[in-house]
């Protein structure tokens, strides 16, 4: 398969209240540590995994979401895995849907995704180049409390396979119980 990367979210690791890894390393987020080049995959809501690109130095969290993105090969495959998608463009938009359409699960957790052996599970490469203004910057999806302001996701502007910004709902635990 083959994906052109339309979207994506920076977390900052320790320093950023929004990241898995705030409070610290632990089972769960300790490839987002490092060594950089390598993937962290996480199961979220007990239903969904996604797939963050560790970017850097070993020791120091830290870690890119993607998102979003175009399914450029393999598409039969991505229709197999997400037979609920209406169109094409849709395979890959968002994060828990990118990564139902390439089969990401916590087996890639750790995975090198810089090497380029027909063999690696995963692998990164250079893309086409993207007009700088075609890419747009606000806040993170779904991020709130001390983290929301960051302007940290990316994306190609007018890209339908761009997933729609959330805003952060806190959630109501009084009437969660009733």
């Amino acid at each position: 398969m083959r994906l052109r990367i339309t979207e994506v979210e920076a977390y900052a690791g320790e320093a950023d209240p929004g990241s898995h890894a705030y409070r610290g390393r632990t089972e769960r987020n300790g490839s987002m540590f490092g060594p950089p080049g390598h993937a962290y995959v996480y199961f979220i809501y007990g239903m969904w995994y996604s797939l963050n690109l560790v970017c850097g130095p070993e020791g120091q969290a830290s870690g890119v979401l993607i998102r979003a993105g175009e399914v450029l090969e393999g598409v039969e495959q991505a229709r197999e895995r997400r037979p609920k998608a209406r169109k094409d463009l849709e395979l890959a938009k968002g994060p828990a849907r990118l990564a139902t359409a390439l089969a990401v699960d916590r087996e890639l957790n750790g995975a090198d995704v810089c090497t380029h052996e027909d063999t690696a599970p995963l692998s990164v490469l250079a893309g086409e180049k993207v007009d700088p203004g075609a890419v747009k910057s606000g806040p993170r999806t779904g991020v709130g409390g001390d983290a929301a302001h960051y302007p940290w996701r990316f994306w190609l502007a007018d890209d339908p396979t761009v997933s729609p910004y959330r805003a952060h709902k806190p959630r109501n635990r009084s009437s969660a119980r009733a």
